[in-house]
């Protein structure tokens, strides 16, 4: 008798023989691209607002700083406005309002006749559609965001 070994014949499967199966890799490809170009663009324009957020909340917080030094006169109108443009460099002046009130009375300051202690609130808002990186339009570009800082007048 001739080699009593025993050989296992191997075969591939039928549909792996002469197909190949590019047309279920492209579909997969593009579900799955579909969604995670949805996830990476919603991660961009979110995380775009926190930073504007936080801009305007920090241009807030440093116009309120200089608003509230004692002993200043109408000029802490314009040196609040201009800290606000100072730490919001990165957005342009015409993208922003900054408005500065007595926290009380919700009224415009007369920096001249304002008391030692009393809160002065100072506000920057912007509209996201002028401000804001919308690579997939998520969020709404009539929503209003802004920055505020409620600080009291030295004495």
């Amino acid at each position: 008798m001739k080699n009593c070994s025993t050989r296992f014949l191997v075969t591939r499967p039928l549909a792996a023989r002469g197909r190949t199966r590019g047309g279920a890799a492209v579909l997969e490809m593009t579900l799955v691209l579909f969604l995670l170009l949805t996830l990476t663009f919603g991660t961009i324009e979110f995380g775009d607002a926190f930073f504007k957020k936080n801009t305007l909340q920090g241009a807030a917080r440093e116009g309120a700083r200089e608003a509230i030094i004692a002993g200043s006169s109408k000029s802490s109108t314009e040196a609040a406005i201009a800290a606000v443009l100072q730490q919001a460099a990165n957005l342009k002046p015409s993208q922003y309002t900054v408005t500065i009130i007595d926290h009380d009375s919700k009224v415009p300051i007369d920096f001249a006749t304002v008391p030692a202690g009393r809160p002065i609130r100072v506000t920057v808002e912007a509209n996201w559609g002028t401000i804001g990186l919308r690579p997939m339009g998520l969020m709404d570009a009539t929503k209003t965001i802004s920055g505020t800082a409620v600080m009291r007048r030295e004495g």
